[in-house]
This record gives structure tokens, sequence and C-alpha cells, in this order.
């Protein structure tokens, strides 16, 4: 798996992020099995709840692009601490590929990798789920 080009789709991704609110551009690059890349930038909007992650608009790519067989993503912020997807963007991703290998890193390079499954535990057990196992 190329994480470097990962990483560098990613940077160049958060390149073009609108945050004119926060200031906190983010990146984000999704690796399919079929080895392609589809990034994301994070676009925010003055109601903050309507603002989309860039993990959310790398996966709304992919899925547009018929390719939703998840490898990897690549999440990169100017931060302290490697950015980790928020709640949402980790169910997004696990309706596709619960395993999926989580890359985070900080522009100074700093990196964390995690498995989706480690993230979000459980993606399916909710209020789909009845009683009866049905």
């Amino acid at each position: 798996m190329d994480i470097e080009r990962l990483k560098l789709a990613a940077i160049a991704a958060r390149k073009n992020a609108h945050v004119p609110y926060s200031g906190f551009a983010v990146g984000a690059a999704i690796l399919t099995k079929s080895g392609r890349i589809f990034q994301g930038c994070n676009v925010e909007n003055i109601s903050f709840r309507l603002t989309m992650c860039a993990e959310e608009v790398a996966l709304g790519t992919s899925v547009a692009n018929g390719d939703t067989d998840l490898a990897a993503v690549v999440v990169v912020a100017d931060s302290k601490h490697p950015a980790m997807p928020c709640g949402g963007c980790r169910q997004l991703l696990a309706e596709f590929a619960p395993d999926l290998q989580v890359i985070s890193v900080t522009l100074d390079g700093r990196t964390e990798t995690h498995s989706l499954s480690e993230l979000l535990p459980r993606p399916k057990q909710g209020i789909l789920e009845k009683a009866d196992g049905s």
C-alpha cells in the first residue's frame, strides 16, 4: 500500500478546504482496493451543522465513482496531535469498510494508525437491531 502517495493526496486536497469560520483545514484521501485514490477537503458552512468533513467528501467522491471497496484513509490537519475522523465520519466509513485502516497525520509528520473497528466498535448495533434478533 502506497501510504506516502495517499498522504500527498490528502495534503493537496487540504489546500482547497473552505474554512472561513474555523480556519481548521483538513484534507483526506481514500485508497480503494483497486488502487484508486479519492480526495476530499472540509467545506464549512455558516451553519456549522451543515459543514462537510474531508472524509465525507472523499467518501462521496468514491461512491459517486462506483469504487466502494475501501482499503485505507489518510486524514491530514495542521494540529498538535493527529486529528481523528469524527464519529459521524467513522460511521459513514464503516458502512463500506468496518476494518478500514485509518491513518491520521499532522503537517509536521506525526502519524497515528488505527483500524476503524478500533475507533468505532459495533457500528451496526443499534436502531435497526430488533430484540427478537431479526
